[in-house]
């Protein structure tokens, strides 16, 4: 079905004229097919005195003008009039009815818009049968005066007539129905051809802030790169920070009395550093922090924090729990607790847990290691010192080689986050990474160029 007509069917301003035959080979009953036909193509278009006007004739052995350009305008008028057409039923004097078409009814006296180049000439002919007067030369003369003819065809008619009547190109002006029961199918066709030259981008005639694509007698909107369309798929968010878009993202820290003061103090940075690639807001990233050792406690849930100052003021802050390592206890509170929608949690938005640990675990990972990946989280394990590599990759999402990071010091750590700056993007959205791995090759380049001096 077409767009609300006069929305995004705008149609360019165009005298429209329909010539329908009644000559007695139609039947009243499909007569009246043909008035739903018009009623149709009528109800789909942008109508009043300034934009499309309409005129019908009617024909058989005379012409009779139901309805002059200068008519009511009104959609109710204009269809009453459909409404109140009734079948001449004699012969088929189709060439008059073309003759009367460039010499009356699209005339200036009759309510006819001069040849102004905004302004479109239509005429439709409906017709079943073979004319009894010549149609070639009076047609010829009806497109030198700019009006564009289309010609239908029902039955038993001679195509050769539709030819000789039609505009070029003619696949695009000529139709063939084989009864007048059928002829609803071409509603669909003159409905669209009528819409604004197909293009409403180019008629400007759309609310898009960046980029507008068009599809026939439609658009939509789009952005340009570093941008993504919002949800009313009209407006564009820049997505200038690293992620541009929705992420649910827990930190889960070992805080075990082998991390040592000064390395709790290295965890911190690495959690801000990777805080600082964030793009952080409602509608964005939000993270949540839980420290483990012999118990779980929760820093602070998702959410909490609506900026990147207060989460890492909040990670600043965090306190060394110092005692045993239950790894398999934190898992299951990271499960359970830390990605449900009591905690701060959004639903459909993806959720990222990044692991940390510098030790073997003193419980059972494997079972809530497992739940959290069947729950669709995307699970990165990082490992230090004494971290054991087959709990690492038990804990690590699959391809596990991309989701798990291990190193022997505290102080190389830093060098993980920035790799997993890159990881946590979600590929999906163009948006997403450029501007991350823009400052990546940036600080690479950097550091390559100090070693070469």
């Amino acid at each position: 079905s077409l767009p609300s007509p006069g929305t995004l069917c705008r149609t360019k301003p165009t005298d429209l004229v329909f010539i329908i035959d009644s000559s007695r080979s139609v039947r009243p009953h499909e007569f009246d097919k043909i008035k739903v036909f018009v009623s149709r193509v009528i109800e789909a278009l942008d109508v009043g005195p300034n934009a499309t006007r309409v005129g019908i004739i009617n024909y058989a052995s005379a012409v009779r003008s139901e309805l002059g350009l200068q008519g009511p305008q009104s959609k109710a008028a204009l269809l009453q009039a459909v409404r109140g057409i009734q079948p001449l039923s004699t012969g088929t004097m189709t060439g008059l009815a073309i003759q009367f078409a460039i010499s009356r009814a699209f005339s200036a006296a009759e309510g006819g818009r001069a040849g102004t180049p905004n302004f479109r000439k239509v005429a439709i002919v409906v017709t079943d049968g073979r004319p009894q007067d010549g149609v070639q030369d009076v047609s010829a003369r009806a497109r030198a005066a700019g009006i564009e003819l289309f010609a239908i065809g029902v039955g038993r008619v001679d195509m050769g007539t539709l030819r000789q009547m039609a505009s070029e190109p003619l696949d695009e002006h000529v139709d063939y129905v084989e009864s007048y029961s059928a002829i609803e199918k071409l509603t669909h066709k003159f409905q669209e051809a009528f819409c604004v030259v197909s293009d409403l981008c180019a008629t400007g005639d759309h609310d898009c802030e960046q980029l507008c694509v068009s599809t026939p007698g439609a658009y939509r909107c789009a952005c340009r790169d570093g941008f993504s369309l919002n949800s009313d798929g009209r407006t564009c968010t820049a997505c200038n920070g690293g992620l541009g878009s929705a992420l649910d993202l827990v930190f889960l820290i070992d805080g075990s009395k082998s991390v040592r003061p000064e390395n709790f103090e290295l965890v911190k940075k690495f959690i801000n550093q990777i805080v600082d690639s964030l793009e952080v807001s409602d509608k964005q990233a939000q993270v949540g922090l839980v420290q483990y050792s012999s118990s779980v406690r929760q820093e602070f849930p998702l959410g909490q924090f609506k900026n990147k100052k207060d989460i890492k003021a909040a990670v600043k802050k965090m306190s060394y729990m110092e005692k045993g390592t239950m790894t398999g206890q934190a898992l299951k509170y990271l499960v359970d607790s830390s990605f449900s929608a009591i905690n701060g949690a959004r639903p459909g938005v993806p959720k990222v847990g990044i692991v940390f640990t510098d030790g073997r675990s003193q419980d059972y990972i494997s079972d809530a290691a497992k739940k959290a990946k069947d729950s669709g989280f995307r699970m990165f394990a990082v490992g230090v010192g004494n971290a054991v590599e087959d709990e690492l990759r038990e804990i690590a999402s699959e391809p596990v080689a991309e989701h798990y990071f291990y190193t022997a010091d505290f102080r190389t750590i830093s060098k993980i986050g920035k790799k997993l700056q890159i990881k946590i993007c979600a590929e999906e959205d163009p948006c997403e990474c450029k501007s991350i791995v823009k400052f990546q090759t940036k600080v690479e380049d950097l550091i390559n160029s100090l070693q070469q001096k």
